[in-house]
């Protein structure tokens, strides 16, 4: 079984966000990169897979060389090897488009996805990927089981949990529960020496014909200073509550 898993690269959350001074751009200055959070539930899953079914596990990435130290931790934690699209990954239907290229010619039998990138929360990407490839889709994935040509899938719906079987090749984007964090998997010094040998492809991209472009960013206001109201001054806090939050 060859398993096809789609990595971002995204700013840790601990990262201070700023934008260049015009506003038309992320500043990436002092930024510490990680895999997106959804994507190494997916990835973990994938290299249990490959621990007990004997898949072969590629990563794809649409990014540009800054995204390799990213791509080798994954290489590290277990996948066999990887491909970076060479381009700066700027709206969802442009990485669906170079994704769907790179499983196009891999012939993979299973593509996994976090359900949403933790930078930008799209989550338009997998939806399209599995359009574009004609396979089948399931979103929101806390659960997967693979026998044979077949999966079973269980994802989160509306007040409870879904329990689905889909023939593969098929595409699904997990979250948190696809794996236990506790199996989340650290790369251990031999897995990182090992990574280093490992084959990263770099393909150039496909598509040039970019349909969104981001006008400007704003960052998020400033929280209001907090005020603290004595526990027994009850109706000051109602005074506060009414006339300055306007919530009562």
């Amino acid at each position: 079984m060859k398993i096809l898993v789609c990595i971002s690269s995204v700013p840790d959350t601990t990262s201070k966000i700023n934008f260049t001074a015009d506003k038309s751009a992320f500043d990436k200055t002092g930024i510490q990169w990680v895999i997106n959070p959804l994507d190494e539930f997916a990835l973990t899953k994938a290299v249990k897979l490959q621990e007990s079914q004997g898949a072969s596990v590629t990563i794809v990435t649409v990014g540009d060389a800054g995204a390799e130290a990213v791509m080798r931790k994954a290489l590290a934690i277990g996948a066999n090897d990887a491909v970076r699209i060479n381009t700066e990954p700027k709206d969802s239907l442009t990485v669906a488009k170079e994704i769907a290229k790179v499983a196009q010619e891999g012939g993979y039998d299973l593509i996994l996805c976090g359900k949403e990138s933790l930078d930008y929360n799209g989550g338009a990407v997998p939806a399209m990927l599995a359009q574009l490839l004609n396979q089948p889709f399931i979103n929101a994935s806390v659960g997967l089981e693979v026998n044979g040509s077949e999966a079973t899938v269980v994802r989160e719906i509306e007040g409870g949990k879904e329990t689905v079987s889909v023939k593969l090749p098929a595409v699904i984007a997990g979250q948190k529960g696809l794996v236990e964090e506790k199996d989340l998997i650290i790369p251990n010094m031999r897995g990182i020496m090992t990574a280093r040998t490992k084959t990263l492809t770099v393909k150039e991209p496909s598509e040039t014909d970019v349909k969104v472009k981001a006008v400007s960013f704003d960052s998020v206001p400033a929280r209001a200073q907090v005020k603290l109201v004595s526990a027994d001054n009850l109706d000051e806090l109602v005074r506060l509550l009414h006339e300055e939050a306007k919530v009562i």
